[in-house]
């Protein structure tokens, strides 16, 4: 590159008579004597695509319709500089001249799922995840109170530590430090069939041994994941997709188990609670259509809110529980003693930790993909597993079951298109501020379950449909993957919807069978890799062997 300080005529110029002129530069020259600065773009300008400042999708970055219109522009649309009709002017260039001609950002703009926002609205949003989700852990401690025939005292100690621990797994998840969580907007909760085995193990052997056996199944599920982690090649889009399916399909169930009732149960399908529910769902679905902005981010908290008013002016609501009681409730260490640990008493619980990794592989892939956020399943999956294990490993010395991480915030996340992860943490704070603070927990628990299940019932049916999204990236079109699926969903929607069609099972296999998130998972594996490793892998031994008797 020639010096600027070089003595050759300027570019334009005749050269000067008797002189040899110097050899052309190879770069290309500038309109000025002098070098010209680099290119800079102090606005920052982002291609289109980018995420808005609020976090949701621009139109351009997925092809797909935003779920927030309230009429923003696209960060390119604010700052893209035309230089059109600009003449050769010196020592200047404009803003803009093309892709390639700016240098590297060196503070490029994070992803939306790592961006922060402003505290007001991280915390309102972080409200609706808890919201929608605080019937869970309230109704898996009523199971285990009702179950176990524990005191008030002790359930109320349970609940605050339910509360305690689901906030600080969804920090962990959220926050992801080191090698344990994430970084995706993740909640944790307890309950489901992990509920359900505890349950089992403290009838047969005591709460001393069922806390035991958390606490095994958390070290149990460090041990095996290196292994595990080698097996996640086997788990593509059509395993992923055909298990969110019946992730989303089992959710649904569960929201409308809130708002009917268990069938043969007194008040089955009572008419209040049916409009209870079906009125949350209208409130949603108009908030949702007349508002923009926040205000239809939120339309999911507007319309629970909404719903629980109605329940309220109808009479549906028992206010009975929410006053009195202490100011301050702190969790209890160990309520139920030391723990025992029995080997046999835990293999159940271990056996589930197995498919519950699998639960967490396709959660984890369905939350990346609805953030918009590109992962390496090898190395993000371990993540989340890590993260269930050590909540899990901290619930047990405060008496609560395995932890697990929560597909409904993932259907919210989608619904609002607020995809920072921030606002998962700061949900976690809100549930650790909850579990301390007594008065709060008992306002949140007089929500009726049926107003709880009518949002629940929007949000879960969102996750089924982006299962069905991620099956249609799965080659449908080929005979045998659509074989694989149809009996994946066959085996696991069978428990889900013939309750007790394992009933006279061994408990053990039984509660096992009964999963019908494990039953999907672990049929389309199998039968992936039968159709897709190891047939073809056959056909072409036995191309090769005829090939060669016929020479």
């Amino acid at each position: 590159m020639s010096s600027p300080r070089q003595s050759h005529p300027a570019v334009g110029q005749p050269p000067v008579p008797g002189r040899t002129p110097p050899p052309a530069p190879a770069m290309t020259p500038v309109t000025s004597s002098h070098p010209a600065p680099p290119a800079t773009d102090p606005a920052g300008a982002h291609p289109p695509g980018d995420a808005r400042a609020d976090g949701t999708d621009s139109p351009a970055s997925d092809g797909t319709d935003s779920p927030v219109t309230d009429g923003t522009d696209s960060p390119a649309g604010d700052h893209t500089v035309s230089s059109a009709g600009d003449g050769p002017r010196p020592e200047t260039r404009p803003l803009d001249d093309g892709p390639g001609t700016h240098p590297p950002d060196d503070h490029p703009r994070p992803h939306p799922v790592d961006e922060s926002r402003p505290l007001g609205r991280i915390l309102l949003f972080g409200i609706q995840h808890v919201l929608v989700m605080a019937a869970t852990p309230i109704s898996a401690i009523f199971l285990m109170s009702a179950t176990l025939r524990l005191g008030t005292e002790l359930t109320v100690d349970l609940l605050s530590a339910a509360f305690v621990l689901s906030g600080v797994g969804s920090l962990i998840q959220s926050l992801g430090p080191w090698k344990v969580g994430p970084r995706l907007p993740f909640m944790m909760l307890p309950g489901g069939a992990p509920l359900i085995l505890f349950l089992a193990i403290a009838e047969q052997h005591g709460l001393p041994t069922a806390t035991g056996s958390v606490i095994l199944t958390a070290l149990f599920s460090f041990v095996v994941l290196p292994v595990f982690t080698r097996l996640l090649e086997f788990f593509p889009a059509l395993v992923i997709g055909t298990m969110i399916v019946i992730v989303g399909v089992n959710l649904v169930k569960v929201g409308a188990v809130l708002v009917t009732g268990q069938p043969g149960t007194p008040g089955f399908a009572d008419p209040v609670n049916l409009g209870l529910g079906m009125a949350t769902i209208g409130f949603t679905v108009v908030f949702y259509l007349l508002f923009t902005g926040i205000l239809r981010q939120l339309a999911v908290m507007l319309g629970l809110l909404a719903g629980t008013a109605l329940a309220a002016v109808t009479g549906a609501i028992d206010a009975g529980g929410a006053g009195g009681g202490e100011l301050v409730s702190l969790p209890r260490l160990t309520p139920f003693g030391s723990p025992v640990f029995h080997l046999v008493a835990a293999l159940p619980l271990m056996l589930y930790s197995l498919a519950s990794m699998a639960e967490a592989t396709g959660q984890t892939v369905i939350n990346a993909e609805a953030v918009g956020k590109k992962i390496d399943r090898r190395t993000d999956v371990p993540k989340t597993v890590r993260g269930d294990a050590l909540t899990s490993l901290l619930g047990a010395f405060f008496g609560l079951p395995l932890m697990v991480t929560s597909g409904e915030n993932i259907g919210i996340v989608r619904v609002t298109g607020v995809r920072s992860r921030f606002v998962t943490a700061a949900a976690g704070v809100v549930l650790v501020v909850i579990g301390f603070l007594a008065p709060v927990t008992r306002a949140i628990s007089v929500i009726p379950s049926a107003v709880v299940g009518g949002t629940a019932m929007v949000v879960f049916a969102v996750i089924t449909v982006l299962g069905i999204q991620t099956l249609g990236r799965s080659d449908l079109d080929r005979h045998t993957s659509t074989f694989i699926c149809a009996v994946a969903l066959a085996l696991g929607l069978l428990p889900i919807l013939v309750p007790g069609v394992y009933g006279h099972f061994p408990p053990s296999v039984r509660i096992l069978l009964e999963s019908g998130v494990a039953v999907g998972a672990f049929v389309a594996a199998v039968l992936n890799i039968l159709f897709h490793h190891i047939r073809p892998g056959i056909a072409a031994r036995l191309t090769v062997v005829r090939t060669e008797g016929d020479r």
